[in-house]
């Protein structure tokens, strides 16, 4: 039946070509924006996984930060150690002669307290960002010190951080009182404080004087090589437990960083939009948009037609 009033291949043909208009327009949308999920209404699932992961990005990013904070802190006293052991093995090196006959030792002892004045120097000038791991006063005393590593987020949701600790007690080399005296008790800092040996008979003791306060005129210069030595050791150890977090660090900001790459990657494959499929289904979109406006042309000139039944 042929009607003026309705036509009904041109309706059909409208709503195709509506159809596709709309196709269209989200098409667009992708190759303008680069998703094919921008929104939740594009992909309510997806969106919720991108937004969530993108926002632990960001917290990643802020690990990142604090890892390369603390590298440079564990960086600043490790080299303060390295540079310590430095000038404790030349005060080794004094002691031993010191012990020679003859000698003055009066010169030597002034060499000394040059020596035990630089390593005062270093250790006060080893602070990064208001942190020294190696020089402590009664208001900022040794203890654990925490790095945030990583930031956790487990299958129900739940967000903590990973830190690295460090107990800065080990790598203490001045502690100092309130009023600026050193602190002798043994433990409290490894040129500051008296030192505790082992003797020739096996037994342990202890000096009644530091690194800092070693006197080769007054001091029992075989007692004195023995404590001092043993501070070289225990500031090897402090050196190698810093270099192994420093280590440790490195190898966390590495982690971190490709983290975040597998992270982008994830969500890029979750709402991202492929361009070349885009750019063909818009090819093809505009080829029907073109058919479809000749359909609705068809359609409308039927009506036409039906003029030339009346002449």
């Amino acid at each position: 039946m042929t009607s003026i009033l309705t036509n009904t291949a041109a309706i059909a043909a409208l709503s195709t070509l509506r159809s596709i208009s709309s196709d269209m327009e989200t098409t667009q949308n992708r190759i303008s924006s680069g998703y094919k999920v921008e929104t939740a209404a594009d992909n309510a699932a997806y969106w919720s996984i991108a937004t969530t992961m993108r926002s632990d990005n960001k917290a990643l990013s802020t690990v990142q930060d604090a890892l390369g904070l603390g590298a440079a802190t564990t960086d600043v006293a490790y080299t303060a150690l390295e540079s310590s052991i430095s000038v404790v093995d030349e005060i080794k090196s004094k002691i031993t002669a010191a012990s020679e006959p003859g000698v003055d030792k009066e010169k030597i002892q002034k060499e000394i307290d040059q020596l035990q004045d630089q390593l005062v120097s270093i250790a006060k000038s080893a602070s990064f960002s208001g942190e020294n791991w190696v020089y402590h006063t009664a208001s900022a005393g040794a203890g654990t010190q925490a790095i945030v590593g990583s930031f956790n987020r487990d299958g129900d949701g739940n967000v903590s951080l990973t830190t690295l600790t460090y107990d800065t007690n080990n790598s203490s080399l001045i502690e100092v009182d309130s009023s600026s005296n050193y602190v002798t008790s043994v433990g409290k800092g490894l040129l500051s404080s008296n030192i505790e040996y082992t003797t020739d008979a096996g037994s342990t003791a202890t000096t009644s004087f530091s690194v800092l306060t070693l006197d080769v005129t007054t001091n029992d210069l075989t007692v004195a090589l023995k404590a001092v030595d043993k501070v070289l050791q225990d500031m090897t150890d402090a050196a190698a437990d810093v270099g192994a977090l420093n280590s440790r660090i490195d190898m966390q900001d590495e982690f971190v960083s490709d983290l975040m790459d597998s992270i982008d990657t994830g969500v890029g494959k979750l709402v991202d939009a492929d361009m070349n499929e885009e750019s063909t289904r818009l090819k093809a979109l505009q080829t029907q948009q073109q058919l479809g406006i000749q359909a609705l042309s068809i359609a409308n000139s039927d009506s036409q037609n039906v003029l030339s039944l009346f002449r």
